[in-house]
């Protein structure tokens, strides 16, 4: 019989609570969608599993370090599932990994991370339309977006161009656009309040402190400091079924193909 695993692949997060009410729920949720597949977890993030594992006692596996082990246990179907939004640098981590085992399986396959089409994109903007959908005149959603040095930071900008004349807003914190482009496309739009919330999928490190702490640099910070209230929400993409969903998606054709 024909042992099949999914390893779902995420950066990974230090923060307990949201690593299950995200991370966990989606690989939750695609073992109830593919029950006659294992599903094991992999962090791409060395910080971060390092970290867990010397104030949590949980040992995390790396990719290679996953699929070692589940080739060892003699699964031969192997299907790569990345939680990551862009495809940027951790996801050509994963790449890579997949890339070197290709010869240890019978079947080996990386799914791409939440954005690499264009109907991912649509898929999207539909989803953080509707968060803000029946805000009042004045009120918005900012997602703070991680950022990258790849070039996927393009993403962001694309994703803040198909919202426009929506109440919905998308920044990054480490690439473009920033939190001061933001603030110009908000005072323009004569937004005085704003919900912010993680476009990252996990309400991590980024979430509570670039974004919703008190520090003077945080983004909450900065747009009080420029007459917009500014409300977080640490809710990370990962709890919510339509993002969970749409990865399944993303897995189904594929898993289909492979049976």
């Amino acid at each position: 019989m024909t042992k099949k695993a999914i390893l779902a692949v995420s950066f990974g997060t230090t923060f307990p609570e949201t690593r299950q009410k995200t991370i966990g729920a989606t690989e939750k949720a695609i073992g109830a969608a593919f029950p006659d597949y294992d599903v094991f977890r992999a962090f791409t993030s060395r910080i971060v599993r390092q970290r867990i594992e010397k104030n949590e006692g949980i040992r995390i596996d790396d990719v290679d370090t996953a699929l070692s082990k589940l080739r060892d246990q003699g699964y031969t179907k192997v299907y790569v599932q990345s939680l990551h939004v862009i495809p940027g640098i951790e996801y050509n981590l994963v790449c890579d990994a997949v890339n070197r085992y290709k010869e240890k399986f019978l079947k080996i396959k990386v799914t791409a991370p939440l954005l690499e089409t264009f109907e991912d994109f649509q898929h999207l903007v539909v989803f953080l339309q509707k968060q803000s959908e029946y805000l009042p005149s004045g009120k918005a959603v900012l997602w703070m977006g991680h950022g990258t040095a790849h070039s996927a930071f393009t993403t962001y900008a694309c994703l803040d161009h198909m919202l426009y004349g929506s109440k919905s807003y998308v920044g990054a914190v480490e690439s473009y656009p920033d939190i001061n482009d933001e603030i110009k496309r908000l005072r323009h739009a004569h937004i005085n309040k704003v919900y912010l919330q993680p476009l990252m999928m996990v309400a991590g490190n980024h979430a509570h402190n670039d974004m919703a702490s008190d520090d003077p640099k945080s983004w909450k910070s900065i747009l009080k400091e420029n007459g917009i209230a500014a409300h977080p929400v640490l809710k990370g993409l990962g709890e919510f079924p339509e993002i969970q969903n749409m990865f399944i998606a993303k897995l189904k054709p594929v898993v289909e193909e492979g049976d």
